[in-house]
């Protein structure tokens, strides 16, 4: 598809995974600088005519595994999770209706005076009106993590992709490269190879589901400025995984 410009884009409708922890700054929740840079890439593709979901994580605040260790049972701890998802999501969809970006927040839980429940049909109606879709509280239940709900998510409102952007890792690698300086990065992966070679990108829930529903999937660096667009337009940064 191409926009008015004559830019070709790869997608039409894209499924953008984040971490709670790429919003952060130095001992900060949230850092305003990422936000920002974060709404204009956003807005950048949206004005491409890319329909646009998101689904953030909660690590910046608290994980449900990090509550485990201080001693909260682990449904509790879970839900914790989800409610930090919902805070980031309440905050990414803020600096994006700073830049006149229009946007809607769905959760799993419902919550309704600060988002709208849940529902694929409507999703769908706000992605093709031109609105972007932020995705909170996880799948709404216990011992699921955020990426099965971008896998889950991904399916539900049928995109084309799902843009896994990790903080500061550029792909895919056999090891971990900032542990292992022998870690060798993979250009392109099928689903099968995450399962069989054990590469932690996602977890298998998400992995198989993923593969069921014959979603792409690229993981890369969100830390460089611009690689939202480049992953759109198709250009090879990171690690797509077929």
């Amino acid at each position: 598809m191409s926009d008015e410009k004559g830019e070709i884009t790869m997608y039409k409708r894209i499924l953008l995974k984040l971490s709670g922890e790429a919003l952060s700054g130095q001992g900060t929740n949230f850092d305003p600088e990422i936000l920002k840079s974060l709404a204009s890439q956003i807005k950048e593709i949206q004005d491409l005519g890319v329909e646009i979901a998101i689904v953030v994580g909660g690590g910046n605040f608290i994980r449900g595994k990090m509550a485990e260790k201080m001693g909260i049972e682990r449904v509790q701890a879970d839900y914790m999770g989800m409610l930090a998802t919902v805070i980031n999501a309440l905050a990414i969809q803020s600096s994006l209706e700073q830049i006149e970006v229009p946007t809607r927040v769905q959760t799993a839980i419902e919550m309704n005076k600060v988002a709208e429940p849940f529902i694929a049909r409507r999703a769908i109606r706000h992605l093709e009106k031109g609105r972007v879709v932020i995705f909170g509280a996880g799948t709404g239940s216990p011992f699921f993590s955020t990426d099965t709900t971008a896998a889950l998510r991904a399916s539900e409102i049928k995109a084309d992709v799902i843009l896994m952007a990790k903080n500061g890792v550029d792909g895919v690698y056999s090891a971990d490269p900032k542990l292992d300086p022998n870690a060798v990065k993979y250009d392109r992966l099928t689903y099968m190879d995450l399962i069989q070679k054990g590469l932690a990108v996602m977890d298998t829930t998400a992995t198989s589901m993923c593969m069921d529903n014959h979603i792409d999937l690229i993981v890369f660096n969100m830390n460089q400025e611009g690689n939202i667009k480049r992953a759109v337009m198709g250009e090879s940064i990171g690690t797509i995984v077929e």
